[in-house]
């Protein structure tokens, strides 16, 4: 099958020559062939083998599929596996599976060209967790049957809530007792036991079964009862238990710290004894997995953790022996009075650490200290006056205890949280002095009166100025000198017994005159005492400076005062009237006023403000009462709207995004048939969103839109367009993006099935009724029914045989809408040597075939 073709040289060949010489192989079956070519060069042999190889198809393909670790979060996650052509020609293949677990195999027979590659793409939709390992059997070509494995694990996406100190899982954390406007904390480690980072969120639920927030569990049921009734409904817990960080990131297999904060607060106003008891819980939950709201049009749970929060405010309870009016006894100025007091700590779950302020004229001892609970101590309270006159004295006792700020709860500070006020009464009297005058021996004092005979004894302390007696000299003209009398200076006139303070005058520059003769008295200046003009300048400067700020600060004080008043009547309701002037205000009806829309209340933007599910639950109700916006904007047009579509959302404003079902579960639906479910978006953000739905599957193709931007506080829902033309199970999902950065997915799950019709009965017995018409006596109905969503032609076809039927049935033909059933009657026409028995088939279109056999029963009456 070799053939050789060349012309050999009879001469020798030249060097730098050459001979052609062509081998052709002509094949004659379907084997490899070998053969060899003697080359004969002078005195050397050369061998050179032929081969000859028939054409064929080599297929090699991967016999394992490992998709590793995967999350249950509805997401379709797809792998390729490889089949090889290393042969010469085209090699077909075909892939079968019959596994548990449905899996998405494209595609599934095909060619696959020499020398090339064809990538076969298999999909696994996550939606429920456990082990996957499960066989296809691969048929290659000139290879026969080959299995490939297909193993991977589906994993919840758990959290896990950590003890700091021991690492195990925490369920509970409880504070015990705690005076209310106190605080504590504790530290805690929020655990990702998963291989892929999710984002978190914390929620109070404060409207769980089981939780009670300020209820005195210890009291009876009565009292109980009573006290709910005296509970401030819109109660936040949010303020009483406080978690902080409140949201975040976990990178796979990360731990977060996390502390969480408790802090009783006295929300009761007319009762303070009343104790509070408080059962939270905290759910740590992943962000836009809500498990309340939706939880009805999703039909899965969400991912989360709960932990309880136990906690107890109490109030404190200290009295005071004889009471918290203490009265002393008169004393005198510079004497004391004592009066011992007795504190008592009623708590008997806590201690009471209490600190005396400083109040003027009464000292305490001691002034700080701690009680036990149920304990006493006493404490001597001392009156020691510093000024005549009667003290009620306002005596505040201050209770410390650890509190935390809620802007940096990792720091806990000593404060005063709770004040108790004392009334302390105290009289200080003055001793009253009783003047003796003596005769005085000759001696005459340093100051004496007019004659020097008597001295007064006992006048107190001496005064730093002696005693001048002045009055104007121009009242009177007693003894008054000639030359003096008609002297018109306002001087001063002094008396006979101020020599001692002559010398040093009260004002530099009045003048003094003598009682009787009017004589100018000498003044005295000390000049290294007395102030020079310029120092007498210099302080008169300085007080007119300061005479000047206070007057300043009293005319800015009254300009504020009068702005103040201004900005108060400065309005269009008040004209600056006073009231009671005897105008008679207008009768004004409520349909007076102009309806104004209410601004939409949003949660607040600040960090440590935590979610609650009571706060969540308003949310998604007040949001569902309104209408449904559709077929909103695709894009952001406005510049409002694109500032607020490019923003980064945080996981507490995702959780605030309703997103779902996230699975929608189509049912049984028929091939060639349409079917539309609703995506529902609630947006309860301020902001505004943009939602871009990304479809790949041909199933889903006619969704539309696939892109809205949602305005704030507005309702919306895209239809899901269902459409398949194969029977089986179809389970694949979407995804969706929020302002282009959020990502999620929703799993679609469907059942294909064909065109189908069902009967009320497979077998039909015709029975006379008496006192019927003659030829209408046998008649009798089927029921046909359609079960499925798509609408069924039918047709009759009688089966005959070799003699006529002696049945018929209307309608022959006709078509069954969807979830509907049709009568048809079924009659027997009685003749000579007609058949008792006849059979029908109901042809669906495109569907399925039914047998209905049909008998009589006659009955002879004799």
């Amino acid at each position: 099958q070799f053939k050789l073709i060349v012309e050999n040289s009879e001469k020798p060949i030249a060097p730098g020559l050459q001979v052609k010489a062509v081998v052709e192989y002509t094949p004659k079956c379907a084997e490899d062939l070998q053969d060899k070519l003697t080359l004969l060069v002078d005195d050397d042999i050369v061998h050179i083998p032929l081969l000859g190889l028939i054409p064929y198809c080599d297929l090699e393909m991967e016999s394992e599929v490992n998709f590793g670790e995967m999350i249950a979060n509805n997401k379709l996650v797809t792998k390729e596996i490889s089949i090889t052509n290393r042969g010469t020609i085209s090699g077909v293949f075909r892939i079968m599976y019959d596994g548990v677990v449905l899996l998405n195999i494209k595609p599934v027979r095909g060619v696959v060209k020499p020398k090339s590659v064809r990538k076969i793409q298999v999909d696994i939709c996550t939606d429920v967790p456990g082990v996957i390992k499960e066989m296809m059997k691969v048929e290659l070509e000139s290879r026969g049957c080959a299995e490939v494995w297909i193993k991977g694990v589906v994993v919840e996406q758990v959290l896990k809530v950590l003890g700091v100190s021991c690492g195990k899982v925490l369920k509970c954390i409880n504070f015990g007792p705690l005076y209310f406007g106190t605080s504590k904390t504790e530290k805690i480690h929020l655990y990702n036991e998963s291989p892929e980072s999710m984002d978190w969120v914390a929620v109070l639920e404060d409207n769980a079964i089981g939780g009670e927030m300020g209820t005195d569990l210890q009291g009876s049921t009565d009292a109980v009862l009573h006290n709910l009734s005296l509970k401030n409904k819109d109660l936040d817990v949010s303020n009483v238990i406080l978690c902080v960080p409140n949201q975040g990131t976990l990178l796979p297999y990360e731990k977060s710290l996390i502390t969480v904060c408790f802090s009783p607060e006295d929300f009761e106003v007319n009762d303070t004894s009343l104790i509070q008891d408080y059962v939270v819980f905290l759910r740590f939950e992943t962000a836009g997995e809500r498990s309340g709201c939706l939880q009805d049009l999703s039909g899965s749970h969400s991912r989360h953790v709960d932990l309880a929060v136990m906690g107890s405010g109490f109030p404190v309870i200290l009295t005071f022996e004889p009471g918290t009016v203490i009265s002393f006894k008169d004393c005198y100025l510079g004497e004391q009075t004592q009066v011992v007091c007795t504190m008592k700590n009623e708590s008997e779950f806590l201690p009471v650490t209490f600190g005396f302020r400083r109040t003027a004229h009464f000292n305490i001892s001691p002034e700080r200290g701690t009680l036990k609970k149920k304990s006493e101590k006493e404490v001597m309270i001392s009156f020691s006056p510093r000024q005549i006159g009667t003290f009620a004295m306002k005596q505040i006792i201050d209770i410390f205890s650890t509190g935390v700020d809620k802007n940096n709860v990792d720091v806990l500070k000593t404060k005063s949280f709770h004040q108790i006020y004392l009334t302390l009464l105290g009289v200080c009297k003055s001793k009253r002095t009783s003047v003796v005058f003596t005769i005085n021996p000759g001696l005459t004092p340093l100051i004496s009166n007019a004659t020097g005979q008597f001295v007064v004894h006992g006048t107190g302390r001496l005064r730093d100025t002696a005693p001048v007696a002045i009055l104007k000299s121009t009242q009177t003209q007693i003894h008054t000198h000639r030359k003096n009398r008609n002297c018109k200076d306002d001087a001063l006139i002094a008396f006979p017994n101020d020599r001692a303070a002559s010398l040093r005058p009260s004002e530099w520059n009045k003048k003094y005159r003598t009682i009787f003769t009017k004589t100018e008295r000498y003044n005295y200046l000390d000049p290294e005492f007395a102030y020079t003009d310029s120092e007498r300048l210099f302080r008169k400067a300085i007080q007119k400076h300061y005479i000047d700020f206070i007057s300043s600060l009293r005319r800015r004080r009254l300009e504020k005062e009068a702005a103040r008043q201004f900005n108060i009547y400065n309005n269009p309701v008040s004209i600056d009237i006073q009231p009671a002037e005897g105008l008679e205000p207008p009768n004004i009806s409520i349909t007076d006023f102009p309806k104004e829309k209410p601004e939409p209340k949003m949660l607040p933007s600040d960090d440590n403000c935590m979610l609650t599910s009571r706060k969540l639950a308003a949310m998604f109700s007040k949001s569902t009462n309104k209408g449904v916006w559709s077929w909103l904007s695709p894009m952001p047009s406005s510049t409002q709207e694109k500032a607020d579509c490019g923003l980064t959302l945080t996981p507490k404003q995702l959780h605030q995004i309703f997103i779902g079902p996230s699975t929608i579960n189509f049912g049984d639906v028929c091939v060639n048939s349409t079917t539309t479910k609703e995506l529902h978006i609630i947006n309860n953000l301020s902001v505004h969103i943009w939602i871009q739905i990304e479809v790949e599957v041909a199933e889903l193709q006619e969704t539309s839109p696939l892109s809205q931007v949602v305005p704030p506080l507005t309702k919306t829902h895209i239809p899901v367009v269902f459409e398949t033309t194969n029977v089986g199970m179809f389970k694949s999902s979407f995804s969706y993006k929020i302002n282009k950065q959020h990502t999620g997915h929703v799993l679609v799950v469907a059942r294909a099935m064909p065109i189908e019709l069902q009967l009320s009965t497979r077998e039909l017995v015709l029975i006379p009724v008496p006192g019927c018409l003659a030829g209408t006596e046998f008649r009798r109905t089927v029921r046909v029914c359609n079960p499925r969503n798509h609408p069924a032609g039918f047709t009759w076809r009688p089966v005959t045989g070799d003699r006529k039927s002696a049945f018929t049935i209307k309608p022959t033909k006709g078509f069954v809408e969807p979830y509907s059933d049709m009568e048809c009657e079924v009659v027997w026409h009685p003749g000579f040597n007609t058949s008792e028995t006849g059979q029908f088939i109901l042809c669906v279109h495109k569907g399925n075939s039914i047998n209905l056999k049909c008998s009589t029963k006659v009955i002879i009456h004799v």
